[in-house]
């Protein structure tokens, strides 16, 4: 088998799929990227048995179909010490590996191709296009909100409800939530499924903010995404998800908008004074002013902060943790935001004031902390 690709195509190709390796694999084969030449066409594989990800890349010239599975972090390193050049690759009938550039040759060991675990099959499944800009989207406004307890495995991904009517995502780690909803898009049928966070987090980074079309096939045990030259697969997480909407008030009367922006800069001020293990702030609400009020009792540290707000409802005090709501706001990209309130020991509501598209519907809910008296 032998091949001519570009060093910086083949590098962008590979480093698109690289993070689905594991730093540490009970398999050695996973170390490994699994590579395919079918006429002139370079198919790249990455795997950690749960996740499956492929890039199709060119070969300016090709030789002999087959398949060889390369040592993935020698193979990155060396072709990140070259520009824009042509990389001869010649592989033997001993698995050997000569990579020829310029006046440079290397060789390296590579692997039977068989003993690289298959993508899976999927049978019995559903399709669905979406926009590659609307994913995107859906995936940085839920992706953060994603728990880490090992012993609740379906709060560690995003839950995707797709119906006739629209599509849902959500994500919550118990103490906060987002719900993202888009009534533009559809599925033929009611169904539901919970992506896990890490091929969410290679999707996010590769998905092109545009309208490219993104196939989605899945069904019960597996979720396929496809678009351009990529192609990822990966196994769903089992289990039920929490009834989210029971968590969500309905009544809220007390109703806070307030500029984005400057709330931020005032939380993150908060942040430097707040006790470092609660990120405790605290919020006094009063006629048309907001206070936000922080202390460390263990280093006498405090600060007081004003700001010019529209608010309806009765005068208030409630607590949050500082560093929830700077990371709900910043993924809320309106100028002002309104926080919908109906007691200090209920959830708050986080919208977006003027929302553009009136298809898609923004909701960020975060749990109040105990205040000190």
């Amino acid at each position: 088998m032998r091949f001519i690709v570009s060093s910086q195509n083949l590098l962008k190709s590979l480093q698109s799929i690289s993070g689905v390796l594991n730093s540490s694999n009970t398999l050695p084969i996973l170390d490994d990227f699994l590579v395919e030449l079918t006429g002139s066409s370079l198919k790249v594989t990455a795997s950690d048995l749960e996740t499956t990800m492929s890039v199709v890349v060119e070969a300016t010239m090709a030789e002999d179909e087959g398949s060889i599975a390369i040592p993935a972090k020698i193979l990155l390193e060396l072709l990140k010490t070259y520009g824009d050049t042509p990389l001869t690759f010649t592989i033997d009938k001993n698995q050997g590996i000569e990579i020829a550039a310029d006046e440079a040759k290397f060789r390296i060991t590579g692997h039977n191709a068989d003993e690289f675990p298959r993508s899976p099959q999927m049978e019995s499944t559903t399709s669905l296009v979406l926009a590659s800009d609307l994913l995107l989207t859906a995936i940085n406004k839920t992706i953060f909100a994603t728990g880490n307890d090992d012993l609740r495995p379906a709060m560690s991904g995003v839950y995707c409800d797709l119906s006739p009517d629209s599509v849902i995502f959500v994500a919550t780690d118990a103490h906060k939530l987002v719900r993202y909803k888009r009534t533009d898009v559809s599925a033929a049928e009611s169904t539901s499924f919970i992506m896990p966070k890490k091929p969410l987090n290679q999707l996010k980074s590769i998905l092109p903010a545009d309208s490219t079309e993104v196939q989605l096939i899945y069904n019960e045990t597996n979720a396929r995404f496809t678009f351009r030259n990529v192609d990822l697969i990966c196994r769903l997480i089992e289990g039920r998800y929490p009834n989210y909407e029971a968590v969500i008030p309905s009544d809220n009367p007390n109703t806070l908008i307030v500029d984005r922006q400057s709330f931020i800069t005032t939380l993150r001020r908060a942040s430097f004074f707040a006790n470092k293990s609660t990120n405790q702030i605290r919020l006094t609400i009063t006629g048309q002013e907001l206070f936000v009020d922080a202390e460390d009792i263990d280093f006498a540290h405090e600060s007081r902060q004003r700001l010019s707000c529209n608010y309806s409802g009765e005068d208030m005090e409630i607590g949050f943790n500082s560093r929830f709501l700077v990371e709900m706001l910043v993924n809320i990209p309106t100028e002002n935001i309104r926080l919908e309130m109906s007691a200090p020991n209920r959830a708050g509501i986080l919208r977006p004031v003027d929302i553009e598209n009136q298809a898609e519907d923004l909701l960020m809910l975060v749990m109040p902390v105990m205040l000190n008296s």
